[in-house]
């Protein structure tokens, strides 16, 4: 019997005197590709990243790469989140900054960074162009990194990923951000990759996988569990059975009947155009599905309603009943919003605490700078206690798992129970339990008359209150109807 390609033998690793994994063993036999999933917090990504050595740990992780392939005797890891610098080093951005022309100037393009990354591997570039092209992401190398959506990040490092074909290739919630048809032709250049020799270790919850993948396990109290294909969706341990803080059950204010009213709305960088002639029109207290492939505009559209898109101002478009730039500030217009994105996740204070960043919502910061009095300390508390927080609550956010941070920002989100909630794939990072129980929050709070945008790719991560979808199609509205069933 040939040696594993990779033994893991009383593998221990801890966060903050925490336990994440302990005494975990596990061999990874050739031909052999593993789906990883469990719960949000349970080691998973940690795991993958001790595999990859980009953490320390106590216990052994050993490799059997085969030397005589031609693919690169390597583990090569994919974060679920992108990091990148602009052209000085520095990566102290922050969420308006990729609207500002400026920036723009100073981070690199999509192609120049994957000809950096191509020179430093030995790659040739034509390859990338044929990984781009199968991704949809063509129409973007010209793009500032700085400009790119999630899902248009997360493509970026699945081109690089992929091109470099490393022996072994684990990937981090491989389908975040990514439209229907994204994720089908992931799926087969992965199975593709595969056959070329490269076994595969892919993280996550989602129902969809490469047809390569023929072993199961998750992560429990630290330890690596085997299991079936069936066993991977396992059953919710709880229902949605707290009450609703009580301050959430009362309808917010209405400012007008007309939530947003967009006539002919255009937005263009330079000869590019992102948005081509937007008609929308959301009365209050209606619940939209706003949809489209990667790159169609859905981000750009959201960032003129929160206010942070400053060619607003240049187009026929009312918030709230009032024209855009009329007289009301920013701070006027997100006073009424409660908003989540992946985007205002990157740039989220990480060195805020979980208490600070919830309450930061009464006051659409990032970050707490000030006191914010006793009642709101109070809702906060209960808020937090609502999402299962309280444990956490005086833990700074970038000591916590990725899916207890996005809790807490949706936590912040809706504490001070807005008049138009929107809600960017707000599920990402969340396992199946704390994805239905928050989509059960938002259509309770629906009832009150809260005003809905909800963007999401899987239909099994939607709430049950939506009502009406636009879909966008490359800048222009393709449709605006009732909910169909299909999710791009």
């Amino acid at each position: 019997m040939s040696n594993p390609v990779v033994h893991i033998s009383n593998l221990n690793l801890r966060y903050s005197h925490t336990p994440v994994l302990q005494d975990l063993n596990w061999d990874i036999l050739k031909d052999e590709h593993w789906l990883l999933c469990g719960k949000s917090g349970s080691g998973k990504t940690s795991l993958a990243k001790a595999i990859a050595g980009l953490v320390n740990f106590q216990g052994t992780v050993k490799f059997d790469f085969n030397e005589q392939s031609f693919l690169p005797s390597t583990a090569h890891y994919v974060a679920n989140w992108y990091q990148f610098k602009d052209l000085e080093g520095e990566a102290n951005f922050y969420y308006q900054q990729r609207y500002n022309s400026l920036a723009v100037q100073t981070t690199a393009t999509v192609f120049a960074e994957l000809k950096n990354y191509g020179q430093k591997n030995g790659l040739q570039i034509t390859e990338a162009e044929r990984l781009v092209a199968a991704l949809g992401f063509s129409e973007l190398k010209d793009s500032a990194l700085i400009q790119l959506s999630s899902g248009e990040h997360k493509k970026l490092q699945l081109v690089k990923a992929l091109w470099l074909k490393p022996q072994l290739l684990i990937i981090d919630q491989p389908y975040n951000g990514l439209d229907k048809l994204s994720r089908q032709n992931l799926n087969t250049l992965l199975e593709e990759l595969a056959g070329d020799g490269c076994q595969l270790i892919l993280i996550g919850n989602d129902q969809e996988f490469p047809s390569v993948i023929n072993r199961f396990a998750t992560l429990r109290e630290g330890q690596l569990h085997k299991i079936s294909a069936e066993e991977r969706s396992y059953d919710l341990e709880e229902e949605f059975s707290k009450p609703v803080p009580s301050f959430l059950n009362e309808s917010p204010r209405s400012s007008s009947d007309n939530v947003i009213t967009m006539i002919d709305v255009n937005i263009s960088y330079g000869e590019k155009q992102v948005l081509k002639n937007i008609n929308w029109e959301v009365k209050a207290g209606e619940k939209w599905l706003l949809q489209g492939h990667n790159g169609s505009g859905k981000s750009t559209l959201l960032s003129l309603i929160s206010g942070d898109h400053p060619q607003a101002y240049a187009n026929n478009f009312y918030l709230f009943g009032n024209k855009r730039g009329t007289g009301e500030s920013i701070w006027e217009i997100k006073e009424k919003i409660g908003l989540i994105s992946p985007e205002m996740h990157w740039y989220f204070d990480p060195s805020a605490t979980v208490r600070q960043s919830v309450v930061s919502g009464f006051f659409d910061s990032s970050g707490l700078f000030c006191d914010p009095g006793y009642t709101k300390n109070s809702q906060a508390d209960e808020l937090i206690e609502f999402f299962g927080l309280s444990p956490f609550k005086n833990m700074l956010m970038n000591a916590l798992p990725l899916g207890k941070q996005r809790l807490a920002l949706l936590a912040r989100t809706i504490i001070k129970n807005p008049e138009l909630l929107i809600l960017d794939e707000p599920c990402q990072g969340l396992d199946q339990q704390q994805t239905q129980y928050f989509n059960k929050l938002v259509d309770e709070l629906c009832k009150n008359g809260t005003t809905l945008i909800y963007v999401g790719h899987f239909e099994a991560q939607l709430p049950a209150c939506l009502e009406k979808r636009i879909l966008l199609e490359t800048g222009k509205v393709k449709s605006v109807e009732t909910i169909l069933e299909n999710v791009y």
